[in-house]
């Protein structure tokens, strides 16, 4: 089943030069599939991440997710579209400090607004323990280490049960040790949850475990 589909996506950038970014790139990706963007840096992959997450929508095709084509949606209808089906895990974890890990796992669920406090709470709970970090629901995230705090971030990635997670460098800040056990969380929810993931990466032993690579070059892809 597909759940996005990018069809002949190009970007240009004009300031301070021209510059073609992207370049006809077309691909598909199925619901639970573990996809990993890779290629030097320049290659525009994070700049295809941010148009296939729809925050960037200034590019020449078409972008489908989950068969609605979201050129023709308006500003809300994609901030709705992206609160609801897409969840996001940077490289930096952008927790707040003084929120606990529970406040900050549930702010997405809260602003979608489709369910009661409660109801968010223990599903911010229930996202907890699926990343080991139940025991630390109500500590302050600026008290976790830096791989506990990207769990939480993925936890808060995970609150609204999206189609879709992406990935920008998830791993990016990460020791070995922290990068293997996000990536295990990443195979697990693809495998035992059928989350579909996105995610760029510099990584290359992390990306060789994904599902696939599309690798890019000069704005292209040269391997899907």
């Amino acid at each position: 089943m597909k759940i996005l589909e990018a069809k002949s996506i190009s970007k240009k950038f004009i300031d301070p030069v021209d510059f073609q970014v992207l370049k006809n790139i077309s691909f598909d990706v199925n619901k639970g599939e573990f996809t990993t963007l890779v290629g030097k840096s320049g290659c525009g992959k994070s700049t295809l991440l941010y148009v296939l997450s729809t925050m960037d929508t200034d590019f020449q095709g078409q972008l489908i997710i989950d068969g609605q084509q979201t050129g023709e949606l308006t500003k809300d209808q994609l901030a709705g579209l992206r609160n609801e089906k897409i969840g996001f895990v940077f490289q930096f974890h952008y927790l707040l400090s003084d929120f606990t890990c529970l406040q900050n796992v549930m702010l997405p669920a809260l602003k979608l607004g489709k369910l009661d406090y409660k109801e968010i709470e223990e599903k911010a709970y229930s996202k907890l323990e699926v990343l080991g970090l139940s025991d630390q629901a109500l500590k302050l995230s600026s008290k976790l280490s830096g791989g506990q705090q990207q769990r939480v971030a993925i936890a808060r990635a995970l609150i609204n049960d999206p189609l879709i997670i992406m990935g920008d460098e998830p791993t990016g800040n990460l020791d070995s040790k922290n990068t293997k056990i996000v990536f295990d969380i990443f195979q697990e929810l693809s495998r035992s949850y059928g989350q579909t993931i996105i995610a760029v990466t510099h990584d290359e032993d992390f990306a060789s475990k994904s599902d696939r690579i599309i690798e890019l070059k000069d704005g292209e892809v040269i391997r899907s």
